[in-house]
């Protein structure tokens, strides 16, 4: 067939050659990394949640421990899941001990790397299978409620308290919204942590928490049965919280996430190879969730 546009066949190939030499080159960077927010992200799929007696969370206080041992390279899951072994603790109860200082983990003699590798296969399971349950419910309400008519019409919500943002979400899906998006507080892409809990004081925005997920979701579904059809809700994984902000909307059935890299890049001057690690692990939390993307790329 001829081209419409009289493009010079030979130079879509060599920009297709090109193109294809940067991703593979871009995926064997990732390939061999980690960041802070992709460790963050394995203590919260463990069951790690909460703050410490400043209000860090403790996601971020362990990492930051294995940081400073200068063994980040390695990965979270080997000294975090040989302590939780050796001391016989739950993943919460290992976290609040380090954050308290009772505990370092660098003291810990390891178990053998076998018997790590086995529990921490179990600890990942453990969270898998939440995210795969919430899938399946996502997949049995469709079923029972239906959904409404493609476009989907698409409602923003930004009043800075989650609680408002549910009155005006529930009003939207009376009216026919079929996705609620719970618009960021100004500038959270650049926080290098999680706030905790329900937040009423966003700035042109409401905080993404893991909690501030749960309550609208429960709203959606309350008001999804009242009006007879699924109510999807949207958020925002992009910035230096991409893989940990995805595992909580999995874990709290959220479906649809904007999620790229280039967005912190271009618009919030992110590093370029932090982001990219973090975004290959947030697409495929994103990914085994059946969470739609939205991207700006």
């Amino acid at each position: 067939m001829k081209s419409k546009l009289h493009l010079d066949a030979s130079m879509i190939t060599r920009a297709r050659e090109a193109a294809r030499r940067i991703a593979a080159d871009v995926t064997d960077f990732i390939g061999h990394r980690t960041t802070v927010a992709v460790e963050r992200t394995v203590l919260r799929l463990f069951g790690v949640d909460g703050v410490d007696a400043d209000g860090v969370p403790l996601p971020n206080v362990v990492v930051d421990e294995v940081q400073r041992m200068g063994r980040l390279h390695e990965g979270v899951a080997k000294l975090f899941v040989g302590a939780m072994l050796q001391t016989g603790w739950s993943a919460q109860a290992l976290a609040e001990a380090v954050a308290t200082g009772s505990l370092r983990l660098g003291d810990i003699p390891q178990p053998p790397v076998e018997t790590v590798l086995t529990e921490g296969r179990a600890l990942a399971s453990q969270a898998l299978a939440r995210i795969r349950a919430n899938r399946a419910r996502r997949e049995e309400l469709l079923v029972r409620l239906g959904e409404g008519p493609m476009p989907y019409i698409y409602v923003i919500v930004a009043t800075g308290n989650i609680y408002e943002d549910v009155v005006q979400a529930k009003a939207a899906a009376r009216q026919g919204a079929d996705i609620i998006a719970v618009i960021r507080s100004t500038g959270q892409s650049l926080l290098d942590y999680v706030p905790y809990g329900a937040t009423t004081e966003g700035f042109g925005g409401t905080f993404a928490t893991q909690e501030n997920f749960r309550i609208m979701r429960e709203a959606l579904d309350e008001v999804g049965e009242e009006v007879g059809r699924y109510i999807r809700l949207c958020n925002y994984c992009s910035g230096l919280c991409m893989p940990e902000i995805a595992a909580m909307g999995a874990l709290e059935r959220l479906d649809v996430m904007l999620n790229d890299a280039l967005y912190g890049i271009l618009f919030r001057d992110i590093n370029p190879q932090r982001t990219l690690v973090d975004q290959a692990f947030s697409r495929m939390i994103n990914a085994y969730a059946g969470v739609i993307i939205n991207t700006g790329e």
